[in-house]
């Protein structure tokens, strides 16, 4: 899909696509899972008590690229399906979302994962994976698009990819690759416990890229698993066992509550928006989407607490929003969207 990544108003940029020249772009480059979710077609029941499930498209880091492309913003997604309908239609909806599929893959012999995810009565879900192995887990360094991870401003990844080879080595490559162009990584560790093999397994592979990211986004209930049951709104805690030296700014999502940033300089808590939850799939995923839209145009946002307020309180209505309608994709909200419900939520 060739598509042209740069968002300037027309003015002419270096031809040379490799190294710091292409970061005068704003592409976010997204790299991870993206699969079908099977979801029941009324809520609030077990998956044995499911009646039928609906198919959508699913995935963090998939989600995360779809939502900046939604906010106006441009993003890639790299990442391997299956050689099957369900890769295909994954390549596709991402085409007809403006998100560059140029770096996907396609694998012939593992099919695409299938997630059976259920929402519980209260909102909340419950998962069971298949992936034994999906084409997800198999993409390789060699599959990597490097000209592509070179123009990303940000790159941003999860831990899923680092379960299982040779995705782990994969993701490893990219992020090297990203580091050394220039780009600005971010991480949300997203903790799905049931794919990793033990939870001392996921604990040490979440926290062996920590120090790498310049950004992370982290929920309560992970800091509480990280820690080892430490207290997530004890800031000292979280800067002690959480924040390093190379690491920029660190969001702590509180839900509905909205969200806590450290950085070297400051830290503080931005209130989220109020809203009627039908469906949380996919909020995390919007808030990061929303964050990184407006970080994309603006880097100086990690200096200036006002700005990176005004854009955590942008992201906090972007998950808002999302969790207001059922699905990830189909629910990630436009810009406009966002910026009336800000104004209504100040007016």
């Amino acid at each position: 899909m060739a598509r042209n990544l740069t968002t300037g108003g027309g003015e002419d940029l270096p031809s040379d696509t490799n190294g710091k020249s292409a970061n005068n772009n704003s592409l976010v480059v997204s790299f991870g899972e993206f699969l079908i979710d099977f979801v029941p077609t009324v809520g609030g029941v077990s998956l044995a008590e499911a009646p039928a499930f609906k198919k959508a498209p699913g995935g963090a880091p998939a989600n995360v690229a779809v939502c900046v492309s939604r906010l106006g913003g441009t993003s890639a997604f790299i990442g391997k399906v299956g050689d099957d309908e369900f890769g295909r239609m994954l390549a596709n909806i991402l085409k007809e979302n403006n998100v560059d599929n140029s770096g996907m893959r396609f694998d012939h012999s593992a099919r695409t994962a299938l997630a059976f995810v259920t929402l519980r009565a209260d909102g909340e879900r419950e998962f069971l994976f298949f992936r034994h192995p999906s084409a997800d887990m198999r993409l390789r360094e060699s599959e990597l698009d490097i000209n592509l991870i070179k123009q990303a401003k940000i790159f941003h990844f999860g831990s899923i990819s680092l379960i299982e080879e040779p995705c782990k080595s994969a993701q490893l490559a990219a992020m090297n690759i990203a580091k050394n162009s220039g780009s600005i990584l971010s991480y949300d560790p997203n903790l799905r416990l049931p794919l990793w093999p033990s939870a001392e397994a996921a604990r040490k592979g979440i926290m062996s890229i920590w120090d790498q990211a310049d950004l992370i986004k982290v929920s309560e209930d992970e800091i509480t698993f990280l820690t080892e049951g430490g207290d997530p709104y004890d800031d000292n805690e979280v800067m002690k066992n959480l924040f390093h030296p190379n690491l920029k700014l660190l969001i702590v999502t509180e839900g509905p509550a909205g969200c806590r940033y450290y950085t070297k300089t400051f830290k503080g808590r931005v209130p989220g928006i109020k809203v009627k939850p039908v469906d949380t799939t996919g909020a995390g995923d919007a808030f990061v989407g929303g964050l990184l839209s407006s970080l994309a145009s603006d880097l100086n946002l990690f200096q200036d607490e006002k700005r990176l307020r005004e854009a955590l309180a942008f992201a906090n209505a972007c998950g808002a929003l999302t969790v207001t309608e059922r699905g990830a994709i189909p629910a990630l909200p436009t810009k406009q969207a966002v910026l009336e419900a800000l104004s209504k939520h100040h007016g």
